[in-house]
């Protein structure tokens, strides 16, 4: 598996959790401080998410950083 997989499985996880829990790309985005065009790029898997902001959208979603690590 390369690195695009790695982003574009990471980035669907990302957007099941924050759908289920009826968030908006904009309502996660203010709770872990980034932006909405970002999220939608990490969601679309076209960017690399670093460790803080990763870290800071799994709290955002009450998950471990693992659960959103499945591959």
């Amino acid at each position: 598996m390369d690195s695009s997989e790695r982003k574009r499985l990471l980035g669907a996880a990302i957007r099941r959790e924050r759908e289920r829990q009826g968030l908006s790309q904009r309502k996660l985005a203010l709770m872990a401080g980034s932006n909405q065009t970002y999220i939608w790029h990490i969601e679309d898997g076209s960017v690399s998410i670093g460790l803080d902001l990763l870290c800071r959208i799994a709290d955002s979603l009450g998950v471990k950083v693992a659960d959103l690590i499945d591959f």
